[in-house]
């Protein structure tokens, strides 16, 4: 009730203003009838308070973000249902989400009065233009009586996040090198170092099926053997993003980081829905499998998160990816890079791994004289060549470009060449 007390508005002080001036006038003057209407205006405020005060406990609220993972630069809907729990209606209530800075300033929702046990829903729209998780809430409700006597304020505790994710962009349908190594056991392998008439057994076990039993290794050793259940061929990649500080430009949005972001994020998604068992590494530490029926998502999460690291540095990196190394396709988004960083990148091209490259030139992110940029360009131009040298297939990336366009220059063929159809791509700094 206190609390409900210093939740008086200035009209409800005002009554009891009034009322205190007119009890004061009655006892001095003698009226009764101004005392009664002394008791009037203080019982108005003060059962407005109480009225406040109960309701105040009385209401639920649950929040639903749709989506929950939304990718940059598109809107995400909020959705806030309230309920009154008591047998009295409310009063007109007055809803404020906190929201942090990147989403813009805070909703306020006006609901009109909640019947007993009725529920009512209302939604705002928010929009994020910068990767991360956002927290939504608490939610903070004014309550107020029909007279607008006494308001209060009442805080849910609860705290929704919105993920927002890099944008992913649909890619064209290439063949690259390495899409078929991996490890599995396929009928083709089995045949064709068994031939057809000895296919690859194992001894009898319960429960097996007995149309498997292969009747001439039975008879040739002795025992019940069954052929062997056809293990698919897996198609393995690697998806590694540099996150050292110094080898990206630009702020914002906009940063070639940002690019270098959503271009793993696009690479990943399109080689997982190619059917390829992945991997992603990070120069911040991050080494996850996506295997599983949500490594969607855990990606797309993980992504969402991605922050440049101050020491990052090349040759933790390939050593982190060579510390799981099982061959197959690696794939690699690279900020700039130095003569001597592009050939420690040869490291991961053992166990008979195909690389492909896509090398960022950060310095066309930012403006420069004509003098800095020939020499950023004659530095990138060596770097990019010391990565072909270093066995990969190099994909040079400069401001403007699009990754869907660059896309084909990772297909099969020379790394040579595609380093100089990519090149040939480039007019003025922008790829076509």
């Amino acid at each position: 009730m206190r609390e409900a007390l210093r939740g008086l508005t200035t009209r409800g002080r005002s009554f009891l203003a009034a009322a205190g001036a007119a009890g004061i006038s009655a006892i001095v003057l003698g009226e009764r009838d101004l005392l009664r209407v002394a008791v009037l205006l203080a019982a108005l405020p003060l059962l407005a308070a109480a009225y406040v005060g109960r309701s105040r406990y009385k209401l639920a609220c649950t929040r639903s973000l749709e989506p929950g993972r939304a990718p940059v630069g598109s809107s995400a809907r909020v959705i806030l249902r309230l309920q009154n729990m008591s047998r009295l209606p409310t009063g007109t209530l007055l809803l404020e989400d906190k929201l942090p800075y990147a989403l813009g300033s805070r909703p306020r929702v006006v609901l009109e009065r909640l019947g007993a046990h009725q529920a009512s829903s209302v939604a705002y729209t928010v929009r994020a233009d910068v990767r991360g998780r956002y927290p939504i809430g608490p939610l903070v409700i004014r309550l107020t009586d029909p007279f607008g006597l006494c308001e209060l304020t009442r805080s849910f505790p609860s705290v929704d996040r919105l993920t927002v994710i890099p944008q992913v962009i649909a890619l064209p349908t290439v063949r690259l090198a390495g899409e078929y190594a991996g490890t599995g056991d396929s009928r083709a392998r089995s045949v064709a170092v068994h031939g057809e008439d000895d296919a690859a057994t194992r001894e009898y076990r319960r429960g097996d099926d007995l149309r498997r039993v292969h009747w001439r290794s039975t008879a040739r050793t002795g025992e019940l053997m069954v052929r062997r259940e056809e293990q698919p061929w897996e198609s393995r990649a690697t998806v590694v993003l540099d996150t050292r500080v110094y080898a990206h430009r630009g702020e914002g949005p906009t940063a070639s980081f940002e690019w270098a972001v959503s271009a793993t994020a696009s690479i990943a998604m399109h080689l997982r829905h190619a059917g390829y068992k992945l991997r992603l590494v990070t120069g911040s530490g991050v080494d996850i499998d996506a295997a599983e029926v949500a490594g969607e998502g855990v990606i797309l999460d993980t992504l969402a998160d991605a922050k440049l690291a101050q020491n990052g540095d090349i040759s933790v990196l390939v050593e982190q990816v060579r510390r799981r190394s099982d061959g197959g396709l690696v794939i690699g988004i690279f900020g700039s890079l130095t003569v001597a960083e592009a050939e420690l990148l040869a490291g991961l091209r053992g166990n008979g791994a195909t690389c492909i490259g896509f090398a960022i030139d950060s310095s066309t992110w930012v403006s420069m004289t004509a003098g800095e940029r020939t020499e950023a360009d004659r530095e990138h131009a060596a770097a990019a060549l010391a990565l072909v040298h270093s066995g990969w297939r190099s994909v040079p990336v400069v401001h403007g470009a699009t990754l869907p366009n660059l896309w084909p220059a990772a297909a099969r063929g020379s790394s040579g060449f595609a380093w100089r159809a990519a090149m040939a791509e480039t007019v003025g700094g922008v790829i076509r």
